[in-house]
C-alpha cells in the first residue's frame, strides 16, 4: 500500500464515484460484499464498467435498474483471484449505502469495501480467498481496522452479501485470530 492509499498488487481502474472522508473518520471497518452482473454470471467487464460509470444498461435486461446508479468499491476480487482497485483506501468509496455498524451510521465514511465476484448461490473460489487473505493482511498493516463484517451485517434486511457460501471460519482462521464480526 502506498502513501496515497493504492495497493501495489492491484490493477488500478479509477472510479469517479468517491469522495473525501470526514476529517474525523477513523478507517476501522472492513466490509465484505459479493457482486455479479448479470446475477450469477462471472467474468466479463460489467462490474468494472459499473464502478466506472461505463455500464451499457441496454446490454442485459437486468441492468435497467442500474441506469444512472453511481457506486464503487475500493476493491474487487475476481473468481481467478485477480485484484482490482477503484478508489484509494484514503477516500470514501460508495459501497455500503444506507448502513450502520455498532450504532454508527454511514459506514462509507469509515470503512473499506471489498467486492468478491460472486453471488449468494455459489461458493467462492480458493483463488479469491487467497487474494482476500493477502489483501486483508495488507490493509490491517496500513489502516487502524478493528472490525470485519459482511454487507449483510451493516445493512440487515436490505443486503444479504457476501451470502451463505462465504466461509467466515476459513477467512478468520487465515487472519491469525483476528476478530471477525458477522
Amino acid at each position: 500500500m502506498d502513501a496515497q492509499g493504492w495497493c501495489q498488487q492491484a490493477q488500478i481502474l479509477v472510479s469517479p464515484n468517491f469522495g473525501p472522508r470526514p476529517e474525523s473518520a477513523k478507517i476501522d471497518l472492513l466490509v465484505i460484499h459479493n457482486i455479479s452482473l448479470p446475477l450469477a454470471e462471472f467474468g466479463g467487464n460489467y462490474v468494472l464498467d459499473l464502478f466506472q460509470n461505463q455500464l451499457d444498461c441496454d446490454a442485459h435486461p437486468s441492468f435497467s435498474d442500474l441506469r444512472g446508479l453511481q457506486v464503487s468499491s475500493h476493491f474487487l476480487i475476481r473468481r481467478d483471484g485477480q485484484l482490482f482497485q477503484f478508489v484509494s483506501g484514503l477516500a470514501r468509496a460508495w459501497h455500503a449505502g444506507i448502513s450502520s455498524f455498532h450504532g454508527q451510521d454511514g459506514c462509507n465514511d469509515y470503512s473499506i469495501g471489498i467486492e468478491l465476484e460472486g453471488c449468494d448461490t455459489s461458493p467462492f473460489s480458493d483463488a479469491q480467498y487467497h487474494s482476500l487473505e493477502q489483501l486483508t493482511h495488507c490493509l490491517l498493516r496500513h489502516f487502524p481496522i478493528q472490525y470485519i463484517a459482511g454487507h449483510q451485517d451493516i445493512a440487515p434486511g436490505r443486503k444479504t452479501d457476501p451470502g451463505p457460501f462465504f466461509e467466515w471460519v476459513r477467512y478468520q482462521q487465515s487472519l491469525s485470530g483476528w476478530a471477525v464480526e458477522h
